[in-house]
Formats: structure tokens, C-alpha cells, sequence
């Protein structure tokens, strides 16, 4: 990768002068695009797009007057990608982890940009069968369209709290995203089907 300083240096010294050293972060213009067919154009889908979810769903209840039917706490991990995610932060008395995370669209996979995919397994092995069951039971009885999805390549927070011993129940399910660590994208309906999804589990 080469990144490109839109500032007049031509040696290290003078770049390290801008206030630039080694291991800084580098950001990227997600470049966000919605077009008028429903279509969401970006980068950092995954996993922002769940995490918007998240708080559009929350803030529903909220709207609305409702209460979850459990005490729930919401958890955002920076650490996914690199394999620690849930494995720590989380009550002592957890019951259930719901894990929030994109569905790969691509050669094979069921998911589509236009539904949320309950995932059954993964790379880290099955999700909890009755909880996964659950998901799918609440998405047919408020008729949210849903697939059901398998991913032999891919890891969720919800693995990482298990490996480390949790004891709760884990799924996992989200919006369907193309193109993921690249220029991602998605559609509304996978949006609001995953938001609706969520609802359905908080009051369940």
C-alpha cells in the first residue's frame, strides 16, 4: 500500500515535522453513496452498518414507549478483527449473546443484499441451535425477510466469547454486505429487515 501526503516533504524528518511518525492510523474516505434504488455504496460497512442498526433499533423502543422484556446490554468491540472481540466486558450473568455482524454475500452463500442472514455456523463452529432456531421462529411470525447462512471463513465476537469459556447462548445475524474489506455495499431492506430483527428478539 502506498499512501500519498498532499504536503510539500521530501525526507523523513520533514514528514515527521507534520506531526506524522510510525504506527499512526491511516483513514479512509468511506466515499458513502445512496442511490435512489435503495442502494447504501461505502466502505467500513462491516461492521458500522450493525452498529447502526443497533441504535436505530434501540432508539424505536425508545420512540415508542417499550421496554425490553430483559435487562440487555449493548456491547460495540473494537477488537473483532484481531480475534479478542466479546472474550471480555460483558456481565457476569449473561444469559444470551446476540452478536451483531455483516453477512457475506458472494459464489456459494445464501445471503443476499436484500434480507438479514441469521448465521447457524462458522469458521469457530454452529451457533446455539435453540437461540438460532428463536431468531428464525421471530423473523417468520413478523414476516422479516431472512436467510439462513453458513460462513467456513469467518469469525464473530460472539466466537471469541466462547472460546474464552462464556457460558451463554450466541447467535449471530446481520445485514447482507458485498464486497467486504473493500468499497462494501448493501441495500436498505437488509438494513431495516436486521433493525426489525432486533426489535422482535429485544421484546421477545
Amino acid at each position: 500500500m502506498e499512501v500519498r501526503l498532499d504536503e510539500r516533504t521530501v525526507s523523513p524528518a520533514e514528514t515527521r515535522e507534520l506531526g506524522i511518525e510510525v504506527g499512526d492510523f491511516v483513514a479512509f474516505d468511506p466515499r458513502v453513496e445512496i442511490t435512489p434504488s435503495g442502494f447504501i455504496r461505502s466502505r467500513h460497512l462491516d461492521d458500522k452498518a450493525c452498529v447502526g442498526c443497533m441504535v436505530a433499533a434501540a432508539k424505536a423502543l425508545m420512540d415508542a414507549g417499550l421496554m425490553p422484556s430483559r435487562r440487555t446490554t449493548l456491547f460495540v468491540s473494537n477488537f473483532e478483527e484481531v480475534g479478542h472481540g466479546a472474550s471480555s466486558g460483558l456481565p457476569s450473568d449473561l444469559a444470551e449473546l446476540v452478536t451483531l455482524d455483516m453477512a457475506a454475500v458472494g459464489e456459494g452463500q445464501a445471503s443476499t443484499e436484500f434480507h438479514t442472514t441469521i448465521c447457524a455456523k462458522d469458521a469457530g463452529g454452529p451457533y446455539h441451535i435453540e437461540l438460532t432456531r428463536r431468531l428464525r421462529n421471530l423473523a417468520e411470525a413478523a414476516s422479516i425477510p431472512y436467510k439462513i447462512d453458513t460462513y467456513p471463513y469467518y469469525r464473530s465476537d460472539g466466537e471469541s466469547y466462547w472460546r474464552s469459556g462464556g457460558p451463554a447462548q450466541v447467535g449471530l445475524f446481520g445485514p447482507g454486505i458485498d464486497a467486504s474489506h473493500s468499497y462494501e455495499r448493501t441495500h436498505l431492506d437488509s438494513l431495516v429487515a436486521t433493525c426489525r430483527l432486533i426489535v422482535e428478539y429485544l421484546l421477545s
